[in-house]
Order: C-alpha cells, then structure tokens, then sequence
C-alpha cells in the first residue's frame, strides 16, 4: 500500500523533508502534472508526509475518498485545460518561494469531490511522466520545475 497525493496539492512541499525514503518528486512540466507525486515502489507506508501536507492532501490509497466532502474554501488543482479549473492560485511553498499554479477551482462547503480519480495520476508520473527527473530535488523549492538545469 502507498500514499497518494491528491488534487488538493497546491506545491507546498513540505511533505518532501520528512519522506525518510526521498521518493515524493514534483510534478513536471507542472502545467500537465500540477502536484507532488509518491513513487509507490518506494514509499515504506509510513505516513510521514500525511501531517507536514497544509492542505490535506495526502492518504492511504485505500482510504482516499470517493466522496470527499468539502469544508469550503479548498482548492483542487488539474492539468492546464481541463473544464472548470479556470482559476489561477498564487501561494508561497514551505521554502517561501513564490507557487502559481495556474489551473484551480475553489471547493464550496459540502461540495463532494472523488479523489480516487486522482489515484491514476500518482502511478502513470513513474510509469507514463517524468518520475525521477535530473534535478528533481531543486524543483522542489522552485515554482516551475521546467526551470531547473537538468544536470
């Protein structure tokens, strides 16, 4: 079993630090995979990551909810063009750097949202995506990962 990260990324990062096995990578190019992803052939299932995540973000895979059910004020991030994350979300990540990602909607209170469509995503970044990317480790810390010298 793995940890997933959900759409409820919004690039904080801090999740990163406390992986004692390094395998949380962020999304690239960020446009098309705007979150942090676990590499679940490494992931030891230790939970680490679950608290550090600000926007809740992170489960089980076998506890990421089908009816997760908004508090309001959340927002879910999506690949640039997908229908109805026309909202663009300026934050500071973990190292104070400045984030935009530019494809969100804001979650209404009791709105329900099906995170498990995000599991997919998580295991098609090491299969299908970038996974470990030259430089990964730098991209954390940056806006956009396209950025980086590829080393």
């Amino acid at each position: 079993m793995t940890y997933i990260i959900t759409s409820l990324c919004l690039r904080d990062g801090s999740c990163v630090g406390v992986c004692p096995v390094e395998c949380i990578v962020p999304g690239k190019p960020k446009d098309e995979r705007p979150w942090f992803y676990i590499d679940p052939d490494t992931c030891i299932d230790c939970g680490a990551c679950v608290p550090e995540c600000p926007y809740e973000a992170i489960f089980p895979e076998d506890e990421v909810p089908a009816n997760y059910e908004a508090k309001g004020g959340e927002r879910q991030s999506m690949p640039i063009g997908t229908p109805g994350f026309e909202q663009s979300f300026l934050a500071h990540n973990e190292a104070g750097i400045e984030v935009n990602i530019p494809a969100t909607r804001e979650l209404e209170p009791g709105q329900s949202v099906d995170l498990t469509k995000d599991i997919p995503a998580n295991y098609d970044f090491y299969t299908k995506g970038a996974g470990y990317w030259k430089g990964w480790e730098k991209g954390v810390t940056v806006d956009d990962p396209e950025s980086v010298a590829e080393e």
